[in-house]
């Protein structure tokens, strides 16, 4: 049979992501990424550490991320994102800014973490007050809002869950009711921390509820490594991808998230 009428495979643009081991939420990165691109992901060594302050200093050496980013370069993308938020802050601006300074001398092509990704999404959306969501401790949490207040954002609410292992099966509806407590004080933006906790479809239905944008550590990664590709994340109605959605516009109904899609 001929099949040469096909003419495909599409050419592919690629992004190479560097996850800590224990990421479990690959195929939520890949609904923000369009047809023409494909996603090449490697990850950290395993430690034998829980989610803390010590992990994230561990999946973020230079020399750890640096070896991640040479598995990549065989297959040549033309961005890496290093996928996790607190490896990303836990050394504040100077440490993110030599975390990519690492990572694109070990590629050759430019490189953002999560948590940089998120202080240019906040500088999109000219915020300056921020509410947060963690799934993580107490001393974790307040690392991410010594980060976020270094680079001028004033932070207006926090809620955190504790959590130090499984964050991948928090259901989305813990996730809205932790967003719920943090924006008790207002806000020109949630943001959703850590790149293991599920937020893909919870976003539009808590920026049609609490009508400010809702940032997600997947989301902003996704949107800022496509951005260096020149090309668009895509998902349903939400602030950051959709220009529509910003500046007080009216909301769509958003349908009910099926239960076995919470779980």
């Amino acid at each position: 049979m001929d099949i040469s009428f096909l003419g495909g495979p599409l050419p592919q643009r690629g992004v190479g992501v560097v996850a800590p081991f224990d990421f479990a939420l690959d195929r939520e990165l890949w609904r923000w990424v369009p047809d023409d691109v494909s996603l090449h992901l490697t990850r950290t060594p395993f430690v034998p550490v829980e989610v803390s302050l010590d992990l994230a200093r561990l999946v973020s050496e230079h020399e750890t991320l640096s070896e991640g980013v040479r598995t990549l370069n065989a297959i040549a993308p033309e961005v890496i994102a290093y996928a996790c938020t607190s490896g990303s802050f836990v050394g504040g601006i100077a440490g993110e800014r030599a975390m990519c300074e690492a990572m694109t001398r070990a590629g050759a092509v430019p490189s953002i973490t999560t948590s940089g990704a998120l202080l240019e999404a906040l500088a999109e959306l000219r915020v300056r007050r921020v509410a947060l969501v963690t799934p993580y401790t107490v001393s974790v949490t307040r690392a991410l809002e010594e980060y976020v207040a270094e680079a001028g954002t004033v932070v207006t609410g926090c809620a955190f869950m504790g959590l130090t292992r499984h964050i991948w099966k928090v259901p989305y509806r813990d996730v809205a009711d932790m967003a719920r407590q943090a924006v008790r004080h207002a806000a020109d933006a949630l943001f959703i921390s850590c790149t293991n906790l599920p937020t893909y479809d919870v976003i539009p239905q808590l920026e049609a509820e609490l009508r400010i944008p809702v940032l997600s550590a997947n989301q902003v990664t996704m949107w800022a490594a496509l951005r260096r590709l020149g090309t668009r994340a895509v998902g349903p109605y939400q602030a950051l991808i959709d220009p529509a959605a910003r500046g007080g516009a009216a909301l769509p109904e958003v349908p009910d998230v099926p239960e076995q899609e919470q779980q």
